[in-house]
């Protein structure tokens, strides 16, 4: 087991476990490719600016990381975020799966893979249930997602334009 890309992997976990994003964006290749089954594809500065979001935005947060595995040009490791999704206040369990290409000491591609349908099922409670495995829902979700990464980014950049801070 590569220990550098294990320690990169467990520091990317510890910074989430602390709602930390810069911390976790600093983990990140400046050119990294994201994906996931909610926000489907983001590059560099879209996965970095996703994990802000989600950290600044987080209610009720807690997350567990185990089994980190890591070779030399990668790795692994499985996650569970337990939140309040925001649009419904349900909390959801979510269980990930995450693997990693690394190089140069980043992370240059992160990918999540966790169950829709579950996700669904605790997000939105009944009609996730009926209709989380269909792909309306996926695609509804992943507009939904990066319709508010955008509303994020744009909010930033007004902040950062006007000399403040970002207020997510």
């Amino acid at each position: 087991m590569s220990t550098e890309n294990a320690q990169l992997i467990t520091r990317f976990y510890e910074a989430f476990q602390c709602l930390d994003a810069e911390e976790m964006a600093r983990c990140y290749a400046p050119d990294v490719r994201f994906s996931d089954p909610a926000f489907g594809e983001l590059n560099g500065d879209d996965a970095r600016d996703m994990w802000r979001m989600l950290t600044s935005r987080a209610k009720k947060f807690s997350l567990t990381f185990s089994d980190v595995q890591a070779d030399a040009s990668g790795g692994s490791a499985n996650w569970v975020a337990t939140y309040l999704f925001p649009q419904t206040g349900r909390t959801v369990v979510n269980r990930i799966h995450a693997s990693f290409v690394i190089r140069d000491g980043l992370i240059v591609e992160h990918r999540d893979h966790f169950d829709m349908w579950r996700w669904a099922a605790q997000a939105l409670g009944f009609q996730g249930m009926l209709i989380g495995w269909t792909p309306l829902l996926k695609n509804t979700v992943r507009k939904q997602a990066r319709g508010g990464l955008r509303q994020f980014q744009a909010a930033r950049a007004s902040d950062e334009q006007h000399g403040g801070e970002a207020r997510g």
